[in-house]
């Protein structure tokens, strides 16, 4: 596999732009918005910058790399994701927390693509998505713990059983999303009452180990002719 990309931290603030540059980067960022969610990150920025009514130039001049690009667009949603994660690690009934979490998790995967790829770990990040992501995961495992402690979540799932859910729904979201655009909160809910202690049962397997999960996540990665800038570039 090639190497991944050097990942920067976010670079300062840069002065307001003329209102040429200002038009052009607004319609970068709405035609890559709407190429995303519709296609996931391997979406063409030579596409994009045509949808956008500029040249590849223009697009690169603002964004040097698809990760400035993806992190421009997607913080905001990591951020609701964030705040979603805090508001159920606060809640005194935990069993309610993982659900309040799960379900915010799973609708922002339904209503982009490109967010499913990124918690899907399809691409890295610059400093500052990660560490939102980060902190998100560690609030979940937080949430995750203390619903166990009050008995209500079954002592025999890990964190890393919810791999099962994003990869699963990832599917689900894909084949009905035309057809029956919320259809995932149906099998989502499925899966939370699976996840219920009074449900538990003896399980087949044992659970997927962190390394196990991090080697599964390479076939998810971004095959090299769909996301070219995992591997070099456009």
């Amino acid at each position: 596999m090639s190497p991944q990309p050097t990942l920067s931290a976010p670079r300062a603030a840069a002065r307001p732009l003329r209102r040429d540059a200002q038009r052009n980067r607004d319609a970068i960022l709405a035609a890559a918005r709407r190429s995303f969610a519709a296609q996931g990150l391997g979406a063409s920025l030579e596409g994009i910058a045509r949808e956008a009514g500029v040249a590849i130039g223009t697009l690169y001049r603002h964004f040097p790399s698809r990760l400035d690009l993806v992190e421009e667009l997607f913080t905001a949603k990591f951020t609701e994701l964030l705040d979603a994660a805090e508001a159920a690690a606060n809640m005194d009934d935990a069993w309610d927390g993982f659900c309040h979490y799960l379900e915010k998790l799973c609708e922002l995967q339904a209503c982009d693509r490109a967010f499913h790829d990124l918690v899907s770990a399809r691409l890295p990040l610059h400093a500052l998505g990660r560490g939102m992501f980060e902190r998100a995961k560690g609030l979940a495992a937080e949430i995750f713990t203390k619903a166990q402690e009050q008995g209500t979540l079954r002592g025999d799932v890990t964190p890393q059983d919810i791999a099962f859910v994003i990869w699963s729904q990832a599917g689900i979201i894909q084949a009905t999303r035309t057809v029956a655009p919320t259809a995932w909160r149906r099998h989502l809910h499925l899966m939370l009452d699976a996840f219920r202690a009074p449900c538990a049962h003896e399980l087949a397997e044992p659970p997927l180990t962190p390394q196990q999960v991090d080697a599964s996540l390479v076939a998810l990665e971004c095959p090299e002719e769909e996301c070219v800038e995992c591997h070099g570039e456009e």
